[in-house]
C-alpha cells in the first residue's frame, strides 16, 4: 500500500479521522494509499462503496456488469427510479465521485470469472466480496488464495447477516468456513429468497470497516472468525472458523468446491 501525503483539503475532510490517535495523519495517508477491489455493487456493495469512499481509500475498483431494476431499489441505495435500466458500474462511478473527488474509481463492466479474475485481483490490496451466488464467491476466494490477497466477505438472508476475513496472513480460506455450494445453512443466497433492505446497509458497514482495519493495521480483524447477527431479535455471536491447509494452497481456478 503506496504512502503519500495529505494536502489542506484532505486534512480538513478527514479530521474526525485523523483525531482517534490509531488513526492520525499516518493512518489516514494508509487509507489514501490503498487499493480496494469491490465486486458487486448491488445491495452489499452499495454501501460498502460510499463508506470506503467516504473514509477517503485512494483506488478503488468496482467489478459489476449489471443494470438497475426496479426491485433494487428497495435496498440498493446509490439507485433510483431514473437509473432503471442504467448501467450500476457508471452511475456508482459518478456518485461516488460526487460524494468524494479525492478518490480514484476504476469501473470493470464485466462478469467477473474464470478469464479475468486473477488479472483483476492481483492489481489490488484487498478485495471485497458483495456478490450474491456461491460460484463467483469461490472463485473470488481462489484467485486471492493465488494472490495471497484477503478476501472481506458478506452474506445476507432474511434478517441475518454475516461477516467475515478469509485469506488474512495465510488464515482461514472461505473455502474453510464453507465448503459446499449447495445445501448449506451458512451462506444462503438473497437471489432466491427474501430480505429486509436495511439488512445490506448493516452488513455493508461491517464489511467496509473490516476493510479499514486491515488498511491500518489494527487489531481483532475478523479472520478465523465470522460475526453472525439477526436484526430482527438482536442477536449477535461469533463462530470460529478453523483453518485447513488444503485450502491454502491453489494452484487453478475452478468454481467447483471440489
Amino acid at each position: 500500500m503506496g504512502k503519500k501525503q495529505l494536502n489542506q483539503s484532505e486534512i480538513r475532510r478527514y479530521a474526525k479521522h485523523i483525531m482517534i490517535p490509531d488513526i492520525g495523519i499516518a493512518g489516514q495517508i494508509k487509507l489514501k494509499g490503498s487499493r480496494v477491489l469491490v465486486i458487486g455493487a448491488g445491495g452489499l456493495g452499495c454501501p460498502v462503496l460510499q463508506y470506503l469512499c467516504a473514509a477517503g481509500i485512494g483506488n478503488m475498483g468496482i467489478v459489476e456488469f449489471d443494470v438497475v431494476n426496479e426491485s433494487n431499489l428497495q435496498r440498493q441505495i446509490l439507485y433510483g427510479s431514473s437509473d432503471i435500466g442504467k448501467l450500476k458500474s457508471i452511475i456508482t462511478r459518478d456518485r461516488l465521485l460526487q460524494q468524494n473527488d479525492k478518490v480514484n474509481i476504476e469501473i470493470f463492466n464485466i462478469r467477473f470469472d474464470e478469464k479475468n479474475a486473477l488479472e483483476l485481483v492481483k492489481n489490488y490490496d484487498i478485495i471485497v466480496d458483495a456478490t450474491d451466488n456461491y460460484e463467483t464467491r469461490y472463485l473470488i476466494n481462489d484467485a486471492c488464495v493465488i494472490n495471497g490477497k484477503p478476501m472481506i466477505h458478506g452474506a445476507i438472508y432474511l434478517f441475518e447477516g454475516q461477516v467475515s476475513v478469509f485469506n488474512y496472513h495465510n488464515g482461514p480460506t472461505y473455502r474453510c468456513y464453507n465448503p459446499e455450494t449447495v445445501n448449506s445453512f451458512k451462506n444462503p443466497s438473497p437471489a432466491d429468497t427474501g430480505l429486509i433492505g436495511v439488512l445490506p446497509g448493516i452488513t455493508g458497514l461491517y464489511m467496509a470497516n473490516e476493510c479499514i482495519k486491515i488498511i491500518l493495521e489494527l487489531d481483532d480483524v475478523l479472520s478465523g472468525h465470522a460475526l453472525i447477527f439477526n436484526i430482527r431479535d438482536n442477536s449477535f455471536y461469533k463462530t470460529r472458523v478453523s483453518r485447513k491447509e488444503e485450502n491454502t494452497v491453489i494452484e487453478n481456478l475452478t468454481i467447483n468446491p471440489e
